[in-house]
């Protein structure tokens, strides 16, 4: 998992799975970036293969977090990901299939979620 700043957007990047093993490291870091003042966040979700029910959990808690902080968060999850791993694929089947994912501001790839200015 990494961090980085774009163009005023906090840029968290996970991989491989959220389940409940990796899922309290993804939440430690939001709550992180919050914490830090930042308000504006991105969980790129791209290269995520596997989601169980605490990875959507952490989702649904990053959600009602930067709510209640006035904050912002997109997250890329793509339609179609990679055949070998899904990436991302998966995730977006996931969160569908159990009527969340219109909660969540979803954009295709990060240059859409978080554009760099001119």
């Amino acid at each position: 998992m990494t961090r980085a700043e774009r163009d005023g957007w906090v840029v968290v990047t996970v991989e491989g799975e959220m389940d409940l093993i990796s899922s309290p490291a993804v939440r430690q870091k939001v709550h992180d970036v919050v914490a830090d003042g930042r308000r504006s966040v991105v969980l790129d979700l791209s290269d995520v293969r596997f989601c169980d029910s605490s990875g959507v959990g952490v989702l649904i808690g990053a959600r009602r977090l930067m709510r209640s902080c006035a904050g912002r968060l997109r997250i890329v999850l793509p339609e179609h990901g990679e055949a070998a791993t899904g990436g991302g694929a998966h995730v977006n089947r996931v969160l569908a299939a159990l009527g969340v994912r219109r909660l969540f501001d979803v954009y295709p790839d990060l240059d859409t979620a978080a554009p760099m200015s001119a």
